[in-house]
């Protein structure tokens, strides 16, 4: 039951993103692409949004970091250096029945009956040979070496008598079934035999004939027309990850599958001018980072920040947007001491520590204090568009799921409608990538610490979120169904996206009560000149106001302005006033039309 109401929370998300121009499927005239989406009118302007509000966050408002956009493709042996040619890779495996592609980490344990099969005859050839074998041992003394008797071959007038014998009949009596079947396939007595070992996992207490359903389709994709399966054997098994959680199909064994898009830089496709999508931004930063460094007169600690897109060849994209083969990442690097530098300072800062603010950044800080510096400011910062911590789990990895240069990271999780899955992860990752680029490029990574009077290579604490991630998290956490009365007492149900004011897609709406008077339309129109140079704005005249406020709502539009015949003076007192509407609360209030951009801008901002 719960399961069912997660599917159908889901099903109304993705229907609304659709309906109202959040999120369409790429190319979707041609049926679509998995793993690829478009974001619509207003999916393109809160993806803005978040992206503009992530940068002024990390730039702006900071003079400890600075800006990089690289491209996309970028020598191949940056790959080399980062590991990705060799380790970027996932463990996959295939069901040998729908050909469905799973990730082995993602296959959920299963337990059960698994019916193995020694293989499958086609039946029409196998009902000749068995009346030939039949009339040859008739009138013989000796038994024949296929059936106990000829009561028991006469009485195999039906297919499924005959795969009843083959698969639960005496061993003894029938000899070595798969070695008959061999030879008399290549002595041309049988034309279709297909000996491959094959074996499905059924809930236990289950009907085996659900197994042999899934045997036989598999046996005819391989050239039997009507197989009669051979050599049924039952096995209970616990938490096997070997067959396909949808129908109890094997699966095949498990393979790297790498996950970088490859494709060719010039005219000719050979290996010297291969070359891969990125599939990160990080490594770019690394790869630029004494340029960087020099030209921005920044010195350790400090951050370069770059938000691009990324492609990974995902073997099974799914949850909507959630894990894509085309995405955006916004990604931090931020560059500190080595601890053993960052020590030095730890004896000077004692007597000046009653004069520095609690918990702001200082020399002496190592990892440990850095890595906790930023999960803190990483959280504040979804809290400001609208995460609340109660919608947010931290995790932190264990020892032994860290990878092999990291010594902590946290993972930021959401809990969508789906699971609890991760928005962002915060990394210690040492010294490893500056290393690593040092060493296959030959250039240098060290910096000169002028406080420090030390040289070294810095180590860096990356915090890297997915854009699309968190566009699919701000969708779920302000859907809401509400039920509200309208103005003739009728209950109806609103559908509402309550974005925070700062990333929704439209600031304010703007209405004229009525469509043909043109004075209240003229006016609306002088309201939205009036607003649109510092906010993005919808105008609509089409329908009720009710409807109109509804529409809105859908939209995530935060407030509504509606200019009435009040405005125009009807009320001397409330001349040129508007209606302001709360798309939360659903309350209105009047306000002067000079009053608004400084009260708007400051909701919105």
């Amino acid at each position: 039951m719960a399961q069912a109401k997660i599917n159908e929370q889901m099903e109304k998300i993705v229907s609304l993103c659709k309906r109202r121009g959040f999120i369409f499927q790429s190319s979707e005239i041609y049926g679509g692409i998995n793993g690829f989406w478009d974001y619509g009118p207003l999916g393109a302007e809160l993806k803005r949004n978040v992206k503009d509000y992530w940068w002024r966050s990390m730039t702006q408002d900071r003079d400890d970091i600075v800006g990089l956009e690289a491209t996309i493709i970028m020598h191949p042996k940056i790959w080399e250096a980062s590991g990705h040619t060799s380790t970027f890779s996932d463990p996959m495996v295939d069901c040998l029945l729908t050909r469905k592609r799973f990730r082995v980490d993602q296959i959920e344990p299963q337990s059960g009956t698994i019916h193995h099969y020694s293989g499958a005859v086609n039946r029409e050839d196998y009902e000749k040979l068995f009346q030939v074998e039949y009339e040859a041992e008739k009138g013989s003394a000796n038994p024949s070496d296929w059936v106990t008797s000829a009561a028991a071959v006469a009485s195999v007038t039906t297919y499924q008598k005959m795969e009843n014998l083959l698969l639960i009949g005496d061993p003894n009596a029938w000899g070595d079934v798969t070695r008959s079947f061999k030879e008399l396939e290549q002595n041309k007595r049988l034309r279709q035999v297909n000996m491959e070992f094959y074996s499905v996992l059924i809930p236990t207490g289950k009907h085996p004939e659900y197994a042999r359903k899934f045997a036989r389709q598999y046996f005819q994709q391989r050239g039997i027309d009507h197989p009669v399966l051979v050599g049924e054997r039952m096995e209970e098994v616990k938490d096997s990850i070997r067959y396909n959680p949808d129908n109890g199909s094997l699966l095949t064994d498990p393979r790297p599958f790498n996950l970088m898009f490859k494709t060719y830089v010039g005219p000719v496709e050979s290996a010297e001018n291969i070359a891969y999508l990125r599939p990160e931004t990080a490594q770019a930063i690394f790869a630029q980072f004494k340029n960087v460094l020099d030209v921005s007169r920044q010195k350790i600690p400090f951050g370069i920040c770059q938000i691009g897109k990324a492609f990974r060849n995902e073997i099974n994209p799914r949850n909507f947007t959630f894990r894509s083969r085309e995405f955006e990442q916004m990604e931090l690097e931020f560059f500190i001491r080595p601890n053993e530098v960052a020590e030095k300072f730890r004896e000077a800062e004692g007597a000046e520590k009653s004069m520095q603010e609690a918990g702001s950044p200082k020399a002496s800080w190592g990892w440990n204090e850095w890595h906790q510096y930023w999960v803190d400011s990483r959280l504040r910062w979804y809290e400001s568009i609208g995460l609340n911590r109660d919608s947010l789990e931290l995790y932190w990895q264990k020892p032994e799921e860290l990878a092999h240069y990291a010594r902590a990271t946290v993972d930021i999780l959401y809990k969508f409608p789906f699971g609890t899955q991760e928005l962002e992860g915060i990394a210690a990752r040492g010294d490893f990538d500056l290393s690593q680029h040092q060493k296959f490029s030959g250039k240098s990574m060290e910096v000169f610490d002028e406080e420090a009077k030390a040289k070294y290579v810095p180590h860096v604490i990356e915090p890297s979120a997915g854009v699309d991630r968190l566009i699919l998290a701000l969708i779920c956490q302000a859907f809401q169904e509400e039920q509200v009365t309208d103005e003739k007492g009728k209950s109806e149900t609103r559908v509402v996206m309550k974005f925070h004011p700062r990333i929704a897609p439209i600031k304010v709406g703007v209405f004229p009560l009525l469509k043909n008077r043109p004075e209240l339309v003229s006016k609306a129109r002088e309201v939205q000149a009036l607003l649109r140079p510092h906010m993005s704005v919808f105008y609509d005249e089409s329908g009720a106001i009710g409807r109109r406020y509804r529409r809105q709502d859908e939209a995530g539009t935060p407030f509504g302005v509606t200019v009435d015949f009040d405005t125009l003076g009807e009320t001397p007192d409330l001349t040129d006033t508007v209606t302001l509407r709360d798309r939360d609360s659903m309350q209105q209030i009047r306000v002067k039309i000079g009053d608004l951009i400084p009260l708007l801008i400051e909701k919105v901002r």
